[in-house]
């Protein structure tokens, strides 16, 4: 078995028991990057020349990781999976990344994504579609599908990914493995590319709970560069797991849960509500209380709206400063106005073009009060909604998805009834309100993985990774890698 395919803490182990030295995992690491890129694509940029750290001063010390390319990495590609970027090299470090390399952590690669972020898929890349490990004619989701692909074929123990409707933790769920929201501005996302600011969070991906802890753990703080960010000091996710979740209560939306609630329910949708219903029962076995609560169908319909709505209006806002002058291939053209039209004609994906358009639409002043201000409304009363149940309870626990991955050329978007699309975007809750959100494995459909997600207070980490630790402890998924790929 290769010392990759291990925890955190055992390989940390076996570095300090002279097992296996940091050259070693560093050089099987990149060997292995190249190996699985060919069917995968997960990499952008594979850091063949990057050195080993021999340093244990923490439990990082040495091990090796990946990055989605969307975070700033000095001297390295940082293309954030677009033409527009193709050629950028940053001159700074992500603060995240920087704190990863105080800790000793190695960087290895740089991750495939939806171009900016912008998409559920990771098929928008302008290296091409990225693909699952578990079954390479299936999805990973996305937008940090390249990072949550290099977890679970055993590239790396752990990557980095953002989240900004639910980009780290339903990759996890259609690989596998562990991902990991923390409460909006405990890690700072100076040198982030932004897509939509105000949901945006890094997010982190592993094959434990304990693993994804000890990473927040070494990135999480306030940070200057970052006025979001807040000092989480007082916070230790790692210490605080494996404690008593007696008397802990969760709820879940029965409009989501309800298999009747769907008109003619696939296999898929059958088997994962029965798996869900199975995760209820593990729940209440711990000592945590489960119980049903009913949200106005009104309300939980317009989630995939509002979540499009506002994250292409802060997208277009965002993106503005992609204009091919200040940086990025130059278009062609006399004027200005001719190379910035086409720089971002040639440079962007149908599908970030599309996103703009409904930006730059929902944006203009006559749009504005009908749907830009209308989604700000909707997206307070999904937040208050929260806030009020979370007075009484510790968490939301929901199914991930409509079973598991999807194929890479399906259509289902376009097909899925408002109850599927519904279920398919609940997780966009979490960045609505800066929730804590963790999604951990929940078992197989049709051979491929599905996925269990809990959603609490905000600052509320603690409590919420400990109920995701204590529930990964009744199920065999803990720590494993793709089929094919151990």
């Amino acid at each position: 078995m290769s010392y990759l395919n291990k925890s955190i803490t055992e390989i940390h182990n076996a570095l300090t028991n002279k097992e296996i030295t940091g050259k070693d995992l560093v050089g099987e690491a990149i060997k292995k990057s190249h190996e699985i890129n060919k069917d995968l694509n997960a990499f952008v940029t594979i850091c063949d020349d990057v050195k080993e750290n021999n340093d244990l001063k923490t439990i990082l010390g040495g091990i090796p990781y990946a990055c989605k390319d969307n975070l700033s990495t000095k001297g390295i590609l940082t293309t954030a999976s677009s033409n527009c970027l193709k050629d950028y090299i940053p001159f700074f470090d992500a603060t995240v990344i920087e704190k990863l390399q105080n800790a000793g952590a190695v960087m290895v690669n740089k991750t495939v994504m939806d171009e900016f972020g912008m998409g559920g898929t990771a098929t928008t890349g302008h290296t091409g579609v990225v693909k699952n490990p578990w079954d390479i004619t299936k999805m990973t989701a996305g937008s940090s599908g390249g990072s949550a692909a290099a977890v679970a074929a055993g590239v790396v123990p752990f990557s980095i990914g953002s989240d900004t409707g639910d980009s780290v933790r339903k990759p996890a769920a259609w690989c596998g493995i562990v991902g990991y929201k923390p409460t909006y501005g405990m890690i700072s996302r100076h040198g982030l590319f932004p897509f939509a600011s105000s949901m945006d969070h890094i997010g982190v991906f592993a094959r434990n709970v304990e693993d994804a802890a000890i990473v927040i753990d070494h990135i999480k703080g306030l940070d200057e560069k970052d006025m979001t960010s807040w000092d989480s000091s007082k916070i230790n996710l790692t210490a605080s797991l494996n404690k008593d979740v007696k008397s802990k209560k969760l709820f879940y939306i029965k409009e989501i849960c309800d298999i009747n609630n769907y008109p003619n329910p696939s296999k898929d949708l059958k088997e994962t509500m029965e798996k869900f219903k199975e995760t209820i029962i593990k729940c209440q076995e711990l000592g945590i209380i489960v119980e049903e609560v009913s949200i106005d169908r009104k309300l939980l319909n317009v989630l995939p709206a509002t979540y499009i709505t506002i994250s292409c209006a802060e997208a277009t806002s965002n993106m503005a400063n992609m204009t091919g002058i200040i940086f990025g291939p130059r278009g062609n053209g006399e004027k200005i106005n001719e190379i910035m039209m086409n720089h971002r004609t040639n440079g962007f994906s149908p599908l970030t073009k599309r996103r703009f358009v409904i930006g730059s639409y929902v944006l203009q002043k006559e749009n504005q009060e009908k749907f830009f201000l209308n989604a700000g409304r909707i997206r307070r009363l999904i937040v208050n909604k929260m806030n009020e149940l979370f007075e009484t309870y510790d968490g939301l626990i929901l199914p991930c998805s409509e079973g598991g991955a999807k194929p890479i050329k399906s259509e289902m978007i376009e097909k899925e009834s408002i109850q599927i699309k519904v279920l398919e975007n609940h997780m966009f809750i979490g960045n609505a309100g800066g929730f804590p959100s963790i999604t951990i494995p929940n078992g197989f459909v049709n051979n491929l993985p599905i996925g269990i997600n809990i959603t609490g207070k905000i600052m509320d980490d603690e409590n919420i990774l400990n109920i995701a630790y204590k529930l990964e402890e009744t199920m065999p998924y803990k720590n494993q890698i793709a089929k094919g790929w151990e």
